[in-house]
Order: C-alpha cells, then structure tokens, then sequence
C-alpha cells in the first residue's frame, strides 16, 4: 500500500524527476515507511511505502529487474500472491517475499493478461523496456485510484489529483461536465473525468499500454453480466445464501494476508458484524475491532455502540470505541479536505477522517463493511427499481437518487458552467440501458457497482484511511462476490428492505438483534446542520476572491442557501450548502488557480 508516481517522456525526450519528486513529496502520508525513485531517462518513476507485505527493503519500489527489462511501482495488494509465486516459481527466481514482485514475475509470463491472475486490489504501472511501453492497470472495482494527465510530449500519473498538480503544468480549468455530475450526485464523478479538465482517473478493470512514441490504447479486462446463467437458474435461495456464504468467508479470508496484524472497522450494522463473524468462523481471534460514535443531533442516534458492543462481545474482540465530540469535528474539517484526492461532499468524511486517524495508532490494516449496500441493494433507492420494469431503470433510479434536475442546473451554476444538454441523464442513460442487465435492479446495482460506487464510498474510503496510512481491505468487493451476486435473482436481494439475501446469510452467524432493525446512519452533526463557526468557513470560502473569479454559481444561489443553510438536502440527505462549499473549499485549499 502506497502512493506511486511518474512521468512518461515520448519521441526520446528525457523524463522530468523535478516534478515525480514534487509529486511523491505530498503523498507521503500514503507511504510512511520509506520513498524511492528511478528513471531510464524516458520514465522516471516514484514511490512511497506504506509496509505491510515483506517488511524488508527487498520489497522496496520502484522495484527493477535487469534481467526481464522490467521496473514497476505499485500501489495496493495482491490476495493471492502466495498462489501465483508458487505457480511461477519454476520459471522465475524471487530475491522478495513481496505481492509487488510476484506481479513483476505475472507480466513477464502473461503480458498484458497478467491482470487476470491477480486477485486483489491495485494502481500499477510496469515500465517494459523491451516493448518500449509502460502498461498502467487499475483493479476490477477500482478500490485503488490511478490519475493521469497528459501534457504537451508526456504523461503523468498519480496516486492521488493533488499529486498531479503539485507536479505543475496542469490544465486546472473545471470540467464543466465534471461539475453537472458532481451537482447531480452527490459529489460524484464518475471517470474517466474529475473535477479538472486537465486530469483524468484511468477507469476500473481497465489495462492502458502507453508507448514511447505516444501511441496507447485501453483494454477494459472485466465486466460481469447482470443475468441469470445456466449453472445457477436451478438454484433454491438455500443454495443461493449457501454460494454466497462460502463467496464471503473465501473473500475475507484472502483479505487476512499480511505481515502485520489485520483489524475490523465494526459499526455495528449487519456488513461490518458480518465481517467479524466470518473471521470467527476461519479461527481468527482475537481480532481488533474499532467502532464510531458522534453526538445525536436532529433528533437523529450518533452511534450505535449498543450492536457493535454486541458483536464484540459475542465474538470476544478486542474492541474499542471511538467517540467523536462535536468539537473536535470542526477543527479537524480542513485537514479532511486536504485529504480528499477530489472534493466529496457527503457529511461522514470527517468523521471517517478522525475514525482512521485513531485505528492508525493502533493498527495498519483494516478490513470495512463498505459495498455491501450497493452489491446487495441495501440502499433505499434500490427498492423502486426492484419493482419496476427494465425499460423504466433508467427514470426510476433519477427520481430516487438524482440532487438537482438539469432544468435546476441553470439556477445554480453561472452560463458559462452550464452544459447545453443534460449531460448526467445522458451518463446513466448509457450504462443503464446497455446490453447485459436482465430487469431494472440488474441495470441499477450495475451502474452502482460499476460507474457511482468507485467515487463514493470507495474514494472516500481509500482518501481518509490512507491520510493515516492505514489500509482498508473491503471482502464485499471481492471480485468472485461481486460476480456471483451479479448472477442472483434480484428479487433474493430486494427482500426485506434491502440486501434480503446477505441478511439471511447473516441469520445464521449473528444475534437476530443485529439484523432486525431499522438501518442506522450517523449524523455528522457540524456538516448536516450547518452551525457556526463552520457556516461562517463555508460562507467566507464562497465569497473569497478566488470564488469570484471562478465564478462558478450563482450569487443568487449561494446567499438563498446561506439563507437557510439547514433547509436544503438531498434525498440521500446532505446538505446541499455542504456540497458547494466543500467544493470551493476544496479548490481553493489545493491552490486551484481560478
């Protein structure tokens, strides 16, 4: 786990380490345990290492190898790298016990296929001396983030955006249509684009080959299909919960190896209690759990320490709460954003934040709950869908999940911001009726899965935690899981609010307490209802010269919010105010020119 950089010089010109340098130097929070760098004159690579497999400096990056004409950073981990080296050691000799080097051995037997032999999550880029090329790879789920911009004879690639434009010379101009999706859902922005016209997030399951000369192209390696197959169309819901049963217990399984202990973030709802008793059922214990709780606010509970203390105590954890005041949130609000490799408007990234500050002092890997909701329809904006017919997906998910019609777009952002056409309709009107999803919820849990979730929650996962350098490992987005619920009937997993099936696997492992209750959601309270001092941070920052000059959005817009800051939300339920703010706060901490 890491942050990996570089620079790829084309047409025999040198690479710059200037700027490779500048980029690693603001990722060193990702890689606390050491830095490396390394050029052949058209590539010049850098790292910072973040220690959990092979602790030793033989598993230090950029890691070069003479005799195959191979280097290669990497950021992430490899689940079954014992498999794979056992496989190829009898053609390769390996001087590490690392997962990076078995992947340097994978591409030297398989080429560009190497990717379909790894299990795990992963930014790589592979320098090919031979081939003259360098082949960057992002993992199935995109849990790990791979930036790029490309600049006049070269290219860039980053861990993270703000890496990117430390390293200078990019087109920090705002993509406009980056900024209808990031207004219309939450914050997200699905890639290939971000928020800057001049950088852009090499997409999940996708293979880029870029060679010396300029030339590249892509290679998308995976994309399951949402239908029924004929090995499962027989299956009983017994036999499903079975399936998905062994799937999950092999996923967290896989995510236990490591040379360091690995813990569990336990909120206490059914995804991250399930995690605990799957790890108790493979023999692990103790395990070190850790639980977040806020103040209530609203009228809303801040935590739910009543069903982690359960889990904990039914499990034998070693367990411990984490009790976040309101006053350390506002404080600790710009050290977030700083944090975010994109801006993300959802209120519990503060929160997420603090929480991975704490379990850093105690750990270095963690295994989460997150994408379970989306994988299984836990969300309520899944339930219209499960009902609905296939040729409504698409209206049906915009009416559940959608933060501002496109007709409200030109009350929002200044004309020349507004995009002509309803560009985010059009994004999902593409993914959802596509071939390859069989009813409205297959469409639906595709397009989660597979476009929306890779910015949220899985960018905010991997933002806050690795502002700490602790790594999350999340079994829910195992790729066998993923795949496997793709095939299930959707009507298994809309049942009973919501993820029905992993509900019923959880029935046999858990106290029924934990299951049968209403679904919890912290509030955040300083971010949801917006109070002083934080209104006055958010009002400053949207009035800031900077501001001004960007002039993104309306002022009409802006001081209707500031009105009533507390009166606008989402029907996901973030403050709408929020979400501009951060934005702007985002822009202006990270030094975007205006």
């Amino acid at each position: 786990m890491c942050g990996i950089a570089g620079e790829i010089a084309f047409r025999r010109h040198a690479a710059d380490q200037g700027p490779v340098a500048r980029m690693v130097e603001v990722m060193d929070v990702r890689g606390p345990d050491g830095e490396g760098s390394w050029t052949n004159g058209w590539v010049a690579l850098g790292h910072r290492r973040l220690t959990v497999i092979d602790l030793s400096d033989a598993g230090a990056q950029p890691m070069h190898d003479p005799h195959l004409g191979l280097t290669i950073v990497f950021n992430g981990c490899i689940y079954n790298y014992p498999q794979l080296r056992a496989e190829l050691g009898g053609e390769f000799t390996f001087s590490s016990t690392s997962d990076t080097e078995v992947i340097l051995k994978a591409y030297a037997r398989w080429g560009e296929d190497f990717v379909d032999h790894l299990v795990g999550m992963f930014a790589v880029a592979i320098v090919d001396e031979r081939r003259s090329c360098v082949v960057l790879a992002r993992d199935r789920l995109g849990i790990k983030p791979l930036y790029v911009a490309e600049l006049p004879g070269r290219l860039r690639f980053a861990s993270t955006l703000p890496a990117l434009v430390a390293g200078g010379g990019i087109d920090t101009t705002i993509d406009e249509v980056a900024l209808h999706h990031y207004l219309s859902w939450h914050s997200i922005v699905p890639a290939p684009r971000t928020i800057l016209r001049g950088v852009r997030k090499v997409p999940p399951a996708t293979v880029s080959v870029i060679h010396s000369d300029g030339s590249r192209y892509d290679r998308v390696f995976w994309k399951p299909d949402y239908v029924r197959t004929a090995a499962t169309e027989r299956w009983t819901a017994e036999e499903w919960q079975d399936a998905i049963h062994a799937a999950l217990r092999t996923a967290v399984q896989r995510r236990l190896v490591s040379d360091v202990p690995v813990g569990v973030l336990l909120s206490g709802g059914v995804d991250s209690s399930l995690i605990v008793a799957l790890l108790a059922e493979l023999g692990q214990q103790p395990v070190s759990t850790f639980s977040i709780g806020f103040d209530s606010a609203g009228g809303e509970q801040g935590d739910e320490f009543q069903y982690s203390d359960l889990v904990a105590s039914t499990y034998g954890t070693d367990h411990h709460r984490i009790r976040i005041d309101s006053n350390e949130i506002v404080p600790a609000v710009g050290d977030t954003i700083s944090a975010m490799t994109e801006p993300m408007g959802t209120q519990d990234v503060t929160g997420f934040y603090l929480l991975s500050k704490t379990v850093s002092e105690h750990i270095k890997v963690v295994q989460s709950g997150q994408g379970a909701a989306e994988v299984f329809a836990g969300y309520a904006y899944h339930q219209p869908a499960g009902s609905a017919s296939r040729a409504s997906a698409l209206e049906t998910f915009r009416g559940a999940f959608l933060d501002r019609t496109h007709d409200r777009m030109s009350d929002v952002v200044e004309p020349e911001w507004l995009c002509p056409t309803d560009v985010s309709r059009e994004l999902l009107e593409t993914h959802l009726d596509a071939p390859g999803a069989e009813t409205a919820l297959d469409a639906v849990l595709r397009l989660d899965t597979h476009l929306l979730l890779v910015d949220d929650p899985v960018k905010r996962v991997d933002s806050m935690t690795m502002a700490w350098g602790l790594e999350a490992r999340v079994p829910f987005l195992d790729q066998d899981v993923v795949e496997l619920a793709a095939h299930c009937p959707p009507e298994l997993k809309a049942t009973q609010g919501g993820k029905g099936i992993l509900k019923d696997v959880a029935r046999k492992v858990l106290p029924s307490s934990i299951i049968d209750r209403p679904k919890g959601y912290f509030p955040v309270p300083p971010l949801k209802y917006l109070g002083e001092p934080l209104l006055s941070e958010v009002s400053d920052a949207l009035h800031a010269p900077e501001a001004k000059q960007r002039g993104l959005f309306r002022p009409d817009y802006v001081e209707e919010l500031l009105a009533a800051p507390n009166a606008n939300f989402s029907p996901g339920g973030n403050n709408l105010l929020w979400q501009l703010g951060v934005l702007e706060m985002w822009l202006q901490r990270h030094r975007i020119p205006a």
